[in-house]
């Protein structure tokens, strides 16, 4: 709680932020000098002693600092806001931070998170949020680790955030993972910072894993990009990183781009190594390996493993590479090979930053190709990020695109529900995870929805399911919605997600061409629509604008198109 007090000594008004925190607790703070002729400074009180102060004089960045309180009891952090400015402030027990999570005791309006009552979708406790990084199981847990700014809405110099599950569906939010470098975390510059990367388990019985990840600083010579390895015993608290990649490949005629390293167990035992750039003609995903059973060392480039020109100079990133249908060591085992393409544009539809699933075999060197797909016709799953879980693979992406992305408009920023990943009658299919039932609270009346009538839908948090009579029958669904007009549709030309907004150039067309399904499973949250059709054989991806749900849907179907309708309200 954050109020305002006096100081009966200097009669300076201070604001503080009180709890109630136990002894042991640790205290991360960020903190900025409010114009930089006096330091920014926060105290902390326990029962009215002294617990600790921390200082900054930066008036560019806040600045992470740390408190220990070795005693507990009624806590008030105070501060002068004519010279201190507080962005964050957060505690939590290290011994049950991985059970119980942080306790966020502050945030300032320009980073807070948007309250969405009832939403299902994760979202980090405050700041900005992009790509998914380092998406595995450790320990026993789900980890999920994010591209984060802390310090407003908007991106900015990357952090990693963290978070962890039991579910893949309800998440804890722990401590700030990885922050960027001393120098370019000193100004909010967005010049780079510790941008995408993954997450491997430390070999053998020791506990915590090895996460990759590239360093970006503009304008830095002779490489803008490099890789860093790093490694976390506890999987909290993270170790100096270690240069492993330097430069990239010569001889290629590459642009600086060199990112997004995805590391994983290849079908010759070997650790590989996935890279995303691009030269003249397309996007190019690198391939490196390392016979060093610990990941730390000895990276080797051995060739590029795949490239797509068909779209122009577009950036391949968020390389990922998953066994589907048996185990890695099988040659007959069939892989996906998932990346988005950056600046990519479709030229029938006019979608943008699209993501394609390659599907073939991998012999450790060399990947062909079988047959390929695009991974979501709404293209608002961005940079998909896989790992191989006890009972297959999945994945999890960015729920937005970056052609929304404007340095003047704050961006509601989620994830996408977890999709598992397999090989059906010969495409991919992504449906939801298991149990993505365990969120259904109740069901809703939806008496006469067949009939065409409009039923309200309390809050927009709902999974809608439509069983048609025969594949491909036509229907369409209309949502509204305070900020879009959308819709589901399915007619000859296939299942669509008509979508604009007022007064806005005419968007993409966000269509799977074609696609004939016989189920249709929708789940809508404020700020988004996931369809999965046939299993997910289909899936569409759609952020929409603002905080607000649907507030109702009416179906228009032919008697008999749909024979079956459900609607259920949803929530964690």
């Amino acid at each position: 709680m954050t109020s305002q007090a006096i100081s009966a000594s200097d009669e300076v008004e201070l604001e503080t932020i009180s709890a109630v925190l136990p002894a042991g607790s640790t205290v991360h703070a960020w903190i900025k000098a409010s114009h930089g002729v006096a330091p920014g400074r926060l105290t902390a009180h326990v029962d009215g002693n002294t617990a600790g102060v921390v200082e900054t004089s930066n008036p560019h960045e806040f600045e992470f600092r740390l408190l220990t309180l070795e005693r507990g009891g009624d806590t008030v952090f105070s501060y002068d806001p004519a010279t201190t400015e507080v962005s964050v402030l957060y505690a939590f027990l290290q011994p049950r931070v991985l059970e119980e999570g942080i306790r966020l005791l502050h945030v300032r309006p320009a980073n807070a998170a948007p309250a969405v009552p009832g939403g299902y979708h994760f979202r980090p406790p405050f700041g900005w949020m992009n790509d998914p990084n380092g998406f595995g199981r450790f320990g026993g847990r789900l980890h999920l680790f994010y591209q984060h700014y802390p310090h407003s809405l908007r991106w900015n110099n990357m952090h990693w955030g963290h978070a962890v599950s039991q579910d893949y569906l309800r998440w804890t939010h722990l401590p700030i993972f990885l922050p960027p470098s001393d120098e370019l975390a000193a100004r909010a510059d967005g010049r780079g910072g510790a941008f995408s990367g993954s997450a491997i388990a430390l070999p053998g019985d020791e506990a915590g894993l090895r996460i990759f990840f590239t360093e970006h600083m503009k304008d830095r010579e002779p490489e803008e990009q490099v890789q860093f390895t790093t490694t976390s015993r506890d999987l909290v608290n993270v170790d100096p990183a270690d240069l492993i990649l330097p430069t990239r490949p010569a001889g290629l005629g590459l642009t600086r781009d060199f990112r997004d390293p995805y590391v994983f167990s290849g079908p010759d035992g070997k650790w590989k190594m996935l890279l995303g750039t691009r030269d003249r003609e397309g996007g190019v995903i690198l391939l490196y390996e390392t016979d060093d059973p610990a990941a730390a060392s000895g990276w080797t480039f051995l060739g590029t493993l795949h490239r797509e020109n068909r779209f122009g100079m577009t950036a391949a990133e968020c390389p990922c590479m998953v066994p589907l249908d048996g185990p890695a060591s099988d040659p007959s085992t069939r892989w996906a090979l998932i990346f988005g393409l950056l600046t990519s544009r479709d030229p029938v539809t006019g979608r943008r930053n699209m993501t394609l699933a390659t599907i073939g075999r991998f012999d450790g060197q060399r990947f062909l190709i079988e047959f390929e797909q695009e991974l979501d016709f709404g293209t608002d799953a961005y940079a998909f990020q896989a790992f191989v879980d006890e009972g297959g693979p999945v994945g999890i992406a960015w729920l937005a695109n970056w052609t929304d992305i404007s340095r003047e408009i704050d961006m509601p920023t989620a994830m996408t529900l977890p999709r598992r990943l397999a090989l059906q009658s010969g495409a991919l299919i992504t449906p939801p995870v298991s149990g993505i039932e365990s969120l259904r609270q109740h069901q809703l009346d939806a008496g006469g929805f067949l009939d065409g009538r409009t039923v309200d839908l309390v809050n927009g948090s709902v999974e809608i399911l439509l069983t048609l009579g025969q594949a491909g029958n036509a229907f369409r669904l209309d949502l509204e919605h305070p900020g879009a007009t959308v819709a589901v549709q399915l007619n000859k030309d296939g299942l669509s997600i008509p979508f604009s907004v007022a007064n806005t150039k005419a968007a993409p067309r966000y269509i799977a061409a074609g696609a004939r399904p016989s189920t249709i499973r929708i789940f809508l949250d404020a700020g988004s629509i996931e369809v999965f059709a046939d299993d997910g054989r289909w899936t569409g991806t759609k952020r929409l604008p603002g905080f607000n749900g649907v507030s109702a849907v009416r179906l228009t179907a032919p008697e008999r198109n749909i024979v079956a309708a459900e609607i259920w309200q949803l929530g964690l």
